[in-house]
């Protein structure tokens, strides 16, 4: 039978698919356009179960704050190249999975997977994210996100879409809770947890461990060697505290002075690096945001 350009058309803006691949969908089902939405939604999700196992590792860090700016949701999502990252399609699906971890909290990411990409929109994110896969032609992954309820106000930045920051905070005002939200994007190393007391007992244990051994090799004797170890320790704590860290823009005080100056406290923070622990091309992209934060 003779399918018509508005019959394309249409089921192309339905369904996202090529032109000849919505034709062929449409002679196949004699022009029914249901069932050649169904066809396609079918064969796109068999496109997306073979991209399953391809490496994803660029793609984009969104993060969405409320209006009261108490709460606040980032997300990364990952895309094969940087060429489907900047692509439209892809941005806004971040963004409405970002709107969606901050408006319905889920459990985990099974479940926000399974829930609707937009209000008021029978399709999952899992279906959406399928038929996108089926669209441009890339694995693309919900690989993580984190939901912030502050007990402060919620200062957030990002680095393009490499880099996210949020960090739960009181007393400190706009330009203050952007100054520590960049320093924690780019010092490094990188701050582990707010305050020493916060730190992990097993990894003091292990740097105690590593900073004993190569005192023991100068041969000095045990007194000496134990004021040796813990002087260590307390620069490996000043180092990775954020608190004890030299601030970004000025290092001649920490980040702990420069708090106490303003009367403000920091009470928690998460930070995402876009790709981490993905196996993928090198950049260090904290390197990228100090050069921004020293030439601002």
């Amino acid at each position: 039978m003779s399918i018509t350009a508005a019959q394309v058309k249409e089921l192309r803006e339905r369904t996202g698919s090529g032109m000849m691949e919505c034709k062929k969908a449409l002679v196949d089902a004699a022009g029914d356009m249901d069932a050649a939405a169904e066809a396609l939604r079918k064969a796109g999700m068999a496109k997306a179960d073979k991209k399953a196992g391809r490496i994803a590792a660029e793609g984009m860090i969104a993060i969405e704050v409320s209006d009261d700016g108490m709460t606040a949701a980032m997300v990364e999502i990952n895309c094969e190249t940087d060429f489907v990252a900047k692509k439209e399609d892809f941005q806004n699906f971040t963004a409405a999975i970002a709107r969606r971890v901050l408006s319905d909290n889920p459990a985990d990411t099974g479940s926000l997977l399974a829930m609707p990409l937009n209000d008021g929109d029978a399709t999952s994110i899992e279906d959406a994210r399928k038929a996108l896969i089926a669209k441009i032609g890339e694995n693309i992954a919900v690989r993580r996100f984190v939901r912030m309820e502050g007990k402060g106000m919620i200062a957030s930045y990002r680095h393009g879409v490499r880099i996210g920051v949020l960090v739960d905070q009181t007393g400190a005002d706009a330009a203050l809770g952007k100054d520590l939200a960049m320093h924690i994007a780019a010092h490094d190393p990188r701050p582990v947890c707010v305050s020493e007391d916060q730190v992990p007992e097993a990894m003091v244990a292990k740097e105690r461990d590593i900073f004993t051994a190569q005192a023991r090799e100068s041969g000095k004797p045990d007194h000496i060697i134990e004021k040796m170890i813990e002087g260590r320790i307390r620069k490996f704590l000043g180092e990775i505290t954020l608190l004890g860290q030299s601030f970004v823009k000025d290092p001649d005080q920490t980040v702990g002075k420069l708090l106490n100056a303003a009367g403000a406290e920091v009470l928690g923070f998460e930070r995402m690096e876009l790709g981490e622990g993905i196996e993928k091309k090198t950049e260090n992209f904290a390197e990228e945001v100090m050069a921004q934060v020293k030439g601002g």
